[in-house]
């Protein structure tokens, strides 16, 4: 059977959407061609047949066919294996290409089908429907919307395993594929259109799949840049015109909309755990961030000089914009040139000007750090949004208002105050443990105490605040320090200089594993030496947000009884005051999944969000909650629009970040039109859930205490069958042999280490989350993303005979808990356990007791949901996993043969040959899952 022939049949036995099956039958077809004119078609037909033969092997358990797969497998040669890899893996990152503009098909096809009666699901249009439905005037509805304050975080977590050379061909490959069946282009424009993807795709299997060392920040920051450059630059005037537009439908006005988005960024300023990460390295993505906005807005003006051509003899202009123009041409005289063309043409003399000064600030970027910081200050964000409005209001003065409102001029106002000169805010995080080390460091120095490390908390922060209320620093200016003081005193220098160029550009300083308040004051402390924090008269002058992150179990429970403690400490309190009573709190989805399970970290995470919100209400402390969401749901992924309305209603007050990472990022921001549908679905929960903030006193559980116990033994029963299974002696053992840990903690795909200890020293106490979720995704286990379930809700039935009830009904009526369960569903959708044998080469007790536990929480969640097998609730992502499960097989018996060689291989050539055919495997394995960590 050939390999077109296999898609056919598996296109239609899975059931995935029509459209999407002829793009991906015309992608075989075309990969076919190309498969046998490079190895011939004996070699077509294997990748036809190996799919079915697998199924037949795994899905239909023939052992016969499994021990003939396993054989052929043992007696490919490296190349053989390298060659079919390469294939499944270049059609895997094709499909997942395609199903992205099958996405955006359909939701462009569903705006042509909205009516202002039946607003799209999700949209502005329908957040904006709503309120007017529910009564809300117009000033109430804007009121909403003026509350909003959302800060999608780009960070740099080692979770796209795709070379962006490698992803920006796929995408050209999958728009040049989608065009072949557009009725618009002829025959002839087939035929080049056809043999130009064939070049595409040759070119495709002549680039290294994987990179050949190790992705520098540098690399990161430059990976980030293009998203910024392209889909979200595209995407955040279309936002606002929307907003314009819902509220010009339902309430007959377009208002002006106040800023609700801009984006933050870690990509070369966090550095928990990222050696590489360097107060230079930051220091230069500053400047890089600020280089590419200002020629994004060059390019921007030149547009804007275009468009607008309005001559002083057609409409006249405003007094204050010619007084504007005459003091500009004093600074930045126009050529003689551009005085003549210009003459009649005011606001494109304007507009010159102003390119003229974004032109000077760029010229500043080569200079020295000095000439930077004091040059900057001669034309700064808020004098080009002045510019802006002066030729806006110069233009609804004059009658032409409609330029105003919509086109080129009001776009270039949108990104002027959502990127300013800076493009996003930067994050520094960095680990409480090294901040207790320098505070020690300057201690020490001062002699104020030769053993901080080994103080109580209580004198911590006794010692603390004394030094905190002593105005004196506590080191001389030259004085020597450790590698790990150096370290963190010259980030605080740096954000100094941040704060210097632009204030805009430092977002909040995080502290990773915050335990107490003296974690806090610690960097206050820091902060204080190099200036940016001090307290005099009673009064402290704060620069920076100090921000804790709670990221265990145990961190999790004890966040907002450590906040009030926070809230009600004098000093403290003050620091707040500085900062306009405002506290962002990060709470982190990825470690407390590894810490506690799946059930225990959501369930630790909703009742912190809701105390937090109590406690923040309370002390009348304006707050924002900071989630560190994975892409995977064993890290908190899944959809950010289910997870904001799944939230407790005290949790919200219209304020939000949340982390965007890996191959998430490229899934959303590959694409303008995803891009806008993903963040239209942000604000749309947004104003849902801002405008039932107030609507419940409690949370769900408040006054029911009976249900609440069930949820509770839930949650603390699934986490001890959790870490049962993971603190078994001989766990690490097995868990390190079966999966391909070892390879992806060398895969070069990020600059931060996947380990907190050396990679040839890995334990589960060291290990990253990421790696940890991604190797389980590797063989098919994805265990993190639903053990313990099933002893969990055992539990809850022995304690209350109605529990089965009660769950029934918190899946129809509590979203949290539906939101929890329905994401579980797609992790175990995505296992495959007869897959995750093939790494099994004897009999092993874990792997029978995650088969057992497997049927046994399948069996409870189909019995609360009713359906009759797992995820039947998402057809689209159900039967999208029927269709890739087939391809994904022969990677998954390559993949359990390589690592067997690799076991019984003593030479170091051939290990290094065997390495770079693993790091292929893996690829094309996370193409396939469309997921590593």
């Amino acid at each position: 059977m050939n390999w077109k022939q296999t898609v056919n049949d598996l296109a239609e036995k899975s059931g995935i959407s029509q459209s999407l099956s002829r793009r991906i039958a015309k992608l075989t077809e075309i990969l076919e061609e190309l498969a046998a004119e490079k190895h011939g078609d004996d070699f077509v037909q294997k990748l036809g047949r190996l799919p079915i033969e697998s199924a037949k092997a795994l899905d239909e358990g023939d052992e016969v066919s499994l021990k003939k797969l396993q054989k052929e497998m043992e007696g490919l040669s490296l190349n053989e294996i390298k060659e079919v890899l390469r294939m499944y893996t270049m059609f895997f990152h094709l499909v997942n290409s395609l199903e992205q503009h099958e996405i955006s098909r359909v939701n462009r096809s569903r705006e042509f089908d909205e009516t202002p009666e039946s607003p799209r699901k999700e949209s502005i249009a329908e957040s904006v429907y709503r309120m007017k439905e529910d009564g809300y005037s117009f000033e109430e509805a804007m009121d909403i919307f003026r509350q909003m304050d959302i800060q999608p975080t780009i960070t740099a977590h080692p979770t796209e395993a795709r070379r962006r050379s490698v992803l920006l061909k796929q995408q050209e490959l999958a728009s040049m594929i989608s065009r072949l069946g557009d009725s618009d282009i002829t025959p002839d424009e087939k035929i080049d259109l056809r043999r130009e993807i064939l070049n595409q795709l040759n070119l495709l299997l002549l680039t290294d799949e994987v990179r050949s060392e190790r992705l520098s920040v540098e690399d990161e920051v430059e990976n980030g840049l293009f998203y910024f450059t392209h889909s979200i630059w595209d995407s955040i005037p279309v936002l606002y015109r929307d907003i314009r537009q819902a509220f010009d439908t339902y309430y007959g006005q377009r208002p002006e909309v106040p800023i609700i988005l801009k984006y933050r960024s870690w990509i070369g300023s966090d550095r928990d755990g990222n050696p590489n990460v360097t107060s230079d390295v930051t220091w230069q993505t500053v400047l890089e961030q600020r280089r590419t906005v200002l020629n994004l807005y060059l390019n921007e003006l030149n547009e804007l000089r275009r468009y607008l051509s309005v001559s002083d003899k057609q409409a006249a202009v405003s007094g204050e914009l010619e007084k504007s123009v005459r003091k500009d041409e004093k600074e930045y005289p126009l050529s003689e040139r551009y005085q003549r063309r210009y003459k009649h043409e005011i606001y494109r003399r304007k507009v010159t000007h102003i390119m003229h000064k974004i032109q000077y600030l760029l010229d500043l970027l080569s200079g020295d750090k000095a000439e930077i910081l004091n040059g900057s200050k001669k034309y700064e964000t808020k004098d080009f949004i002045e510019d802006l409005e002066l030729i806006k209001q110069s233009l609804v003065e004059n009658g032409l208002s409609g330029l105003s409102e919509q086109g080129r001029l009001e776009d270039l106002i949108i990104r002027a105050k959502t990127f300013g000169f800076h493009l996003s805010g930067l994050d520094i995080r960095q680990h409480s443990g090294l901040h207790e080390e320098t505070v020690e460091e300057l201690f020490t120095q001062a002699n104020v105490t030769d053993n901080y490390g080994g103080l109580s908390e209580d004198e911590k922060i006794n010692v603390l605040v004394k030094e905190l209320s002593n105005p004196r620093p506590l080191s001389p200016v030259k004085s020597e320090r450790s590698e790990i003081s150096n370290k963190v005193m010259t980030v605080f220098e740096e954000i100094r200089d941040m704060l210097a160029l632009n204030p805009d550009i430092f977002g909040s300083y995080i502290i990773s594993m915050t335990h107490g308040i003296s974690d806090m004051m610690e960097v206050m402390l820091i902060a204080k030496e190099v200036g940016l924090w001090s307290y005099a008269k009673g009064k402290i002058d704060s620069q920076l947000d100090v921000v804790p992150l709670f990221e265990t179990i145990e961190d999790l429970e004890n966040s907002a009884e450590l906040m009030g403690q926070m809230y009600e400490h004098d000093l403290y309190s003050k620091h707040l005051s500085s900062r306009d009573n405002f506290q962002e709190i990060m709470l982190g989805y990825s470690d407390s999944n590894k810490d506690g399970g799946y059930w225990m970290a959501n369930w630790a995470l909703d009742k912190a969000q809701y105390e937090l919100g109590i406690v923040c209400r309370k002390h009348k402390v304006d707050f924002r909650l900071f989630h560190g969401r994975g892409g995977t749901v064993g890290r908190g992924g899944g959809q950010s629009n289910q997870a904001i309305v799944a939230m407790p209603a005290v949790a919200n007050n219209g304020r939000i970040r949340f982390t965007e990472q890996g191959e998430v990022i490229s899934f959303r921001y590959m694409l303008s039109s995803i891009t806008h549908r993903h963040l239209e679905q942000i604000v749309n929960a947004m104003a849902t859930v801002t405008m039932a903030q107030y609507s419940e006193s409690g949370g769900y559980l408040t006054g029911k205490e009976k249900e609440r116990e069930i949820i509770e033994i839930l949650a603390e029963t699934s986490m001890k069958a959790y870490r049962e299974l993971i603190d078994d002696p001989e766990f690490w053992d097995w868990y390190s042999g079966i999966t391909p840990i070892e390879h992806i903690g060398k895969l070069p795909i990020a600059s931060r280490p996947v380990s907190r200890g050396s990679s040839d020293d890995m334990s589960f106490d060291t290990l990253r989350a990421i790696p940890w979720v991604f190797a389980w995704t590797q063989v098919r286990y994805n265990t993190p993303g639903w053990y313990g379930i099933s002893e969990g809700l055992e539990a809850a039935q022995q304690k209350n005979e109605n529990a089965l009830e009660v769950l029934q009904k918190w899946h129809k009526e509590w979203t949290f808990f539906r939101t929890v369960l329905n994401n579980s569903q797609r992790e175990m959708a995505r296992t495959h356990l007869p897959t995750s044998g093939l790494y099994n080469s004897e009999s092993s007790k874990f792997h029978e007791k995650l088969i057992k536990k497997y049927g046994e929480a399948e069996k409870w969640i189909t019995s609360i949901t009713g359906y009759q097998h797992i995820l039947d609730h998402n057809k689209v992502i159900q039967n999208s996993i029927l269709f890739r499960n087939p391809f994904t097989y022969p990677m998954n018996f390559i993949q359990a043969e390589l690592l067997e060689r690799w076991k019984n291989t003593k030479g170091e050539d051939e290990k290094e040959k065997l390495t770079e055919a693993l790091f292929l495997n893996i690829n094309g394995i996370a193409a396939a899952m469309q997921s590593t960590g």
